[in-house]
């Protein structure tokens, strides 16, 4: 049995029309509203229409003193008024002790005992502040199974990243209903995280449940973007990393067989992921060709080469790169001219720029097969290298720049960026190249190189 546990329906006029709206809405699951050992709350919750009940209370010696401030007996007295009031109107009632891991078991035992007797339907054992350990959470459980004749419920917080543990230790000791929230959302750290809790039961321990797994990750999302709560990149199950594969050994292992390097028994498409290749400074041959290939792209040995080299060059500064990256780059390395015909050969660029210093850049290449120094000034770097990049031509060729253009391929100060260049020779033939490098001023002299040479190739193509 599936259970949405909707709210606190007396605790204000809006929780209680939330509460009755989701009680009606015809879902498939039962849906539950929260009471206090309170008659007038567990009236609210049956007047909210729900079909279940959760009353609670707290238990441990330290949540009595400083909260309810009552006795055992007035405790046991209150939990089996309110229990029994829910039965009576018929609906199913859910008992939790709460704070039961630091509650003395004799008290425990007895409180469930008694709300047994009046026909409690389910026992919710809570480690409310998160301090238990599954191998003591599996006796303490174990224990309270074999107590009592009632469906068994845990209720796991993640203070020290225990709860999903905690919860499974709890079905192996017995326990048959677990309490999760959508990406581990809740007080404090949180609690047991759905998608881990599920996936954990079917993929490890061969257990089924109604949940349909494939719309996880869209369930994440959607109340990652309700709530403002963002999900770790390295999240289990959900997370963008969580099927991401860089290093060149486990690229290459997923690409031959999927269960090399992913647990084998848990799929992307189980849970509505899918599985990424990703490209930075470990990338290796094999992951980088596929991708491409993957694209459309069908790069020569050498054009892999120097699109690997620049992966490589963007992830040793530590940028991961993206789709949008790995096609502007490929687009660029592909589209060049091969360098046996390259007319101009880019060997060396510099730039010298500042407060109290004309921006001054120095170019060094070869032309035609032979090499050329020339330094310029302009109102900017990237001015200056490019009047630096035209003067080398040294009258062999007239061109000026008909089109230039930067536009950020991602976000970021280390944005990948995109430069088109046009020129036009005193002929009117137009061509455009482009080039992307984190590094403005390569990219638009690496641009300009390019299409000077596709206009040089040009020229020889007419003369």
């Amino acid at each position: 049995m599936n259970i949405i546990e909707a709210g606190f329906p007396v605790s204000s006029k809006g929780e209680f029309e939330s509460v009755r709206q989701i009680a009606r809405a015809g879902l498939s699951a039962q849906v539950c509203g929260l009471s206090r050992i309170v008659k007038a709350d567990a009236q609210a919750c049956l007047d909210a229409d729900v079909g279940l009940v959760h009353v609670f209370v707290p238990t441990s010696d330290i949540q009595i003193a400083h909260t309810i401030k009552k006795s055992h007996d007035e405790i046991v007295a209150g939990a089996v008024e309110t229990v029994e009031y829910v039965k009576d109107q018929g609906r199913t009632c859910l008992f939790s002790a709460m704070d039961a891991t630091r509650t003395s078991p004799e008290f425990l035992k007895r409180i469930f005992k008694a709300v047994e007797e009046v026909h409690c339907d389910i026992i919710n054992i809570p480690d409310t502040v998160g301090v238990a350990v599954p191998s003591a959470f599996y006796a303490f459980v174990k224990e309270i199974y074999e107590y009592v004749d009632m469906v068994v419920d845990v209720h796991c917080h993640n203070d020290f990243g225990l709860a999903v543990a905690n919860s499974l230790s709890a079905v192996e000791a017995g326990a048959r209903e677990i309490q999760v929230t959508v990406n581990g959302l809740g007080e404090r750290a949180g609690n047991a995280n759905l998608a881990e809790t599920v996936m954990s039961l079917h993929s490890i321990y061969g257990a089924t449940t109604s949940i349909k797994t494939e719309y996880l990750v869209e369930t994440a999302r959607l109340v990652e973007r309700l709530t403002g709560a963002k999900i770790p990149i390295t999240a289990p199950i959900v997370g963008e990393n969580a099927f991401s594969h860089e290093s060149g050994i486990h690229s290459h292992g997923v690409i031959e067989n999927s269960k090399t390097f992913e647990p084998g028994i848990m799929t992307p498409e189980m849970v509505g992921h899918r599985r990424r290749i990703v490209l930075g400074k470990h990338t290796g041959r094999h992951a980088v060709k596929k991708v491409l290939e993957d694209a459309g792209y069908k790069p020569t040995d050498e054009q892999l080469h120097e699109i690997l080299e620049r992966i490589k060059e963007l992830g040793d500064k530590g940028k991961q790169i993206t789709d949008a990256d790995l096609q502007t780059i490929a687009d660029v390395v592909v589209g060049e001219v091969a360098k046996a015909s390259q007319a101009m050969v880019l060997k060396e660029v510099s730039v010298m720029t500042g407060n109290i210093i004309t921006p001054t850049a120095t170019v060094k290449a070869l032309v035609r097969g032979r090499e050329k120094v020339l330094a310029n000034i302009g109102v900017g770097p990237v001015d200056a290298a490019l009047k630096a990049v035209q003067g080398l031509l040294d009258g062999d060729t007239s061109i000026r720049l008909s089109d230039f253009r930067i536009e950020a391929i991602s976000g970021g100060s280390d944005a990948l960026a995109e430069v088109v260049i046009g020129v036009e020779d005193d002929r009117g033939r137009k061509v455009s190249a482009r080039s992307a490098r984190e590094d403005i001023v390569m990219a638009s002299v690496e641009a300009l190189v390019s299409a000077i040479n596709r206009l040089m190739l040009l020229e020889e193509d007419h003369s």
